[in-house]
């Protein structure tokens, strides 16, 4: 066939009306199990495509929604991803699915390039400046719920965890637990919100214990991190404990301690916010707050569909705040006499 075959074609190979294939395709009425079976597989033998466009301009949905995040290589993000794009198959949606490489233009090109394929909605986990374009007027009419980091505008939901909260905990068990007075922060940056909100609890718990809190450690690659962690250490005061403040960052600091010998947790304690995969099969195993990624992904997605569902708008400001779990192992201390009472 040297034209795109149209509905009528799938019609004809499927032997059924064009009202059948387009009440199949549009979920607007009953087509019989074995009809069905014939239209999908002349969908597939043709490679038939439905105007989408065409479609939302009769008014008809397109069943889609749109999901940015920063990047895929960091399962936090991809497993966000995956229980939003779970919700929507139960939904009878599809999803586009991209990556912003924490850059708000590109963001901003991509989330268009969605509004142009007629997504119903979008579910973002917004770029790292937060200066997000997602405010402007072509956007208005588009429902948009933000996950991990809020969105500035009023008009966007956001699901988050408690970032403040699950530190303090961490950094209080330290502590209190393991006699632990000189705690570092290592962070990729500080212009997260969620670098920010953790750095916000660690400070609040030194505080509360009368202890001097110790500027934020960057550690935005695997060469800086060691640079940095290697000065630290050979300094006049070194830190006894390190708590990392995501899980990249937590890969580059476990790289540069097992390069410098450090032995974890006899000459440094080690706790991390977010539970990676290899965290409970590490020696010693990684003492972690845990952040229920599935679980944003989940409630983000229900949020959105409750409300395309409905066919109204998500409510000003709203934010779900979720909690986090401490799981102390020993990389903290637990389970070792190594470093349980520190007088240095």
């Amino acid at each position: 066939m040297d034209r795109k075959p149209t509905i009528k074609d799938v019609a004809t190979r499927a032997s059924v009306g064009s009202m059948t294939v387009s009440r199949l395709l549009n979920h607007s009425g009953y087509v019989s199990e074995d009809a069905a079976a014939r239209i999908h597989r002349a969908i597939e033998e043709l490679g038939y495509r439905p105007n989408e466009t065409a479609r939302a301009l009769r008014g008809q949905k397109t069943h889609t929604i749109g999901i940015v995040v920063p990047y895929l290589y960091d399962p936090f993000f991809a497993m966000c991803a995956h229980a939003v794009n779970t919700v929507a198959r139960k939904n009878g949606y599809s999803t586009i699915l991209t990556t912003s490489n924490e850059d708000t233009e590109i963001e901003y090109a991509e989330a268009q390039l969605m509004l142009r394929r007629n997504a119903e909605g979008l579910i973002v986990i917004p770029a790292e400046d937060g200066c997000s374009h997602l405010s402007q007027p072509e956007f208005l009419e588009t429902e948009i719920v933000a996950v991990d980091r809020p969105l500035k505008d009023r008009r966007c939901c956001s699901v988050l965890v408690d970032n403040s909260k699950g530190t303090s905990h961490a950094v209080e068990h330290l502590i209190s637990a393991h006699g632990h007075k000189r705690i570092a922060f290592a962070s990729l940056n500080d212009h997260l919100y969620t670098f920010r909100m953790r750095f916000a609890g660690y400070n609040h718990a030194m505080q509360q214990a009368g202890l001097e809190p110790i500027p934020m450690v960057y550690c935005p690659s695997e060469q800086a991190t060691s640079r940095v962690l290697l000065a630290a250490l050979r300094g006049p005061q070194p830190p006894t404990a390190i708590f990392t403040a995501n899980g990249l960052t937590t890969r580059y600091v476990l790289k540069a301690l097992l390069e410098a010998g450090v032995h974890i947790p006899s000459d440094l304690a080690l706790v991390a916010f977010d539970d990676l995969d290899m965290a409970e099969v590490l020696e010693p195993r990684l003492s972690v707050v845990r952040q229920p990624a599935q679980e944003l992904g989940r409630v983000a997605a229900n949020l959105l569909f409750e409300h395309l569902n409905k066919g109204d708008q998500l409510p000003n400001k709203e934010r779900v705040v979720l909690p986090v779990q401490w799981i102390p192992r020993e990389s903290c201390g637990c389970g070792s006499s190594a470093a349980a009472h520190l007088t240095h």
